[in-house]
Parts: C-alpha cells; sequence; structure tokens
C-alpha cells in the first residue's frame, strides 16, 4: 500500500496524468472522487489565503501609526507578510489547475464513454447526467478564477509598498501608508468577499456529488 501511495505521488509530481489514475483506481478512487478531493482542498487554500491577505492587511494598517523606530525592522516584517500572501496565492492557483485537469479528464472519460453506450434510453440518460454536473461544475471554476484575479492587484499593491519602503528606509516612506492603505482595505474587502462566495459555491458542489 506504502508502495503504491508513493508511486501515485511520483506520477502526479512528475506529470505522469495516465499512471497516477491506474493507481488512484487500485485504491479504489475514480476521477470523480479525485475531483472531490481537490475542490475540498481547493476549499481550504482559499480559506487559508483568505486569512493572510487580512493578516498582511493588518500589518500594513499597524505601522501606518509609526512614532520613530527602525524602519528596516518594518520592512523585514511587511516583505515577511507579502512573502506569505504570495505563497499561499501561488497554492491557490496551482489547485485550480490541478481542479481543470481531472475536471477535464474526468468529463472526456464521461462522453467516450456514453459514445460507447449501446443502450439509447441509458445513452441519453447519461448525457443528461454530464450535463448537469458540467452545469454546476462552471459557476465553480468561475468562482475560483474569479478569486485567482482579484488576488493580483491586491498583491500587486503590497508589492508596490513594501518596494517603496525598500527604497527609502526612512520614517517618511513608512507614513507614505497612510495614503494608501484605505484603498487596500477596500481592494482585500473585495478578494475576502469573492473567496467567501467561492467557498459556498465549493459546498453546494460538493453536496451534489456523491463520495466513494
Amino acid at each position: 500500500m506504502r508502495a503504491l501511495l508513493l508511486f501515485s505521488l511520483i506520477c502526479l509530481l512528475g506529470g505522469c496524468t495516465s499512471l497516477y489514475y491506474k493507481a488512484q483506481e487500485k485504491l479504489g478512487n475514480e476521477k470523480r472522487d479525485i475531483l472531490i478531493d481537490r475542490v475540498k482542498k481547493g476549499r481550504k487554500e482559499q480559506e487559508q489565503a483568505k486569512e493572510q491577505y487580512k493578516t498582511t492587511l493588518e500589518a500594513f494598517q499597524a505601522v501606518t501609526g509609526f512614532q520613530g523606530g527602525k524602519t528596516e525592522e518594518i520592512y523585514k516584517k511587511l516583505k515577511k507578510e507579502f512573502d506569505e500572501a504570495t505563497g499561499r496565492t501561488k497554492k491557490v492557483s496551482d489547485r485550480i489547475a490541478s481542479i481543470e485537469q481531472v475536471s477535464g479528464d474526468m468529463f472526456s472519460e464521461w462522453q467516450q464513454e456514453i459514445d460507447g453506450m449501446g443502450n439509447r434510453d441509458l445513452k441519453a440518460k447519461s448525457r443528461g447526467l454530464m450535463r448537469d454536473a458540467k452545469s454546476r461544475y462552471a459557476p465553480l471554476i468561475k468562482r475560483m478564477r474569479d478569486v485567482e484575479l482579484r488576488a493580483k492587484p491586491v498583491l500587486k499593491a503590497f508589492e508596490d509598498q513594501v518596494l517603496f519602503i525598500k527604497h527609502n528606509l526612512n520614517a517618511e516612506a513608512v507614513t507614505s501608508l497612510k495614503t494608501t492603505v484605505l484603498k487596500m482595505d477596500v481592494e482585500v474587502s473585495k478578494l475576502v468577499a469573492d473567496i467567501e462566495a467561492s467557498t459556498k459555491e465549493a459546498d453546494a458542489f460538493l453536496a451534489t456529488l456523491p463520495t466513494n
């Protein structure tokens, strides 16, 4: 069992998609089960990213009350928070890509199996089931991609301010945050709202799928 799990991991990391699916099938996991697992993990990644965005914003807000001290330490703290937010965003993007991969493979396999069916009634019903599944999946992936797009300007705003402080390690650079932190707050609030909508969509999608 351990060898099979290790083999699955190696194939997944190495891009051996078909071998990975076969290994998972031996464990009793069909593509549908893999999709469910990845959506759950994608939901978790988004929740963790949401908390990190809020934490990063709070770090920027905290230094607007700068009363003197070592600006380099402030820079290092904000850089650390920015790096954490960037890392979380990357994990979300990677998870979305993995969801799209397995969903595309699942629907392709489903279509091939429908094409091979001889019973017209069953074939029509299967086609309808696939159509319904696609209609439920479409809003989910759209919500996830919306979150990905919304995160870009937020990260860019964080990055620009961190770089400005890096290039101007003085009190004036830190106090300049006061003029931009309000805009950051608005953008982060919108991003948080998008993430919450996405996680709700994930819950709704998962509720329609039977688990193994």
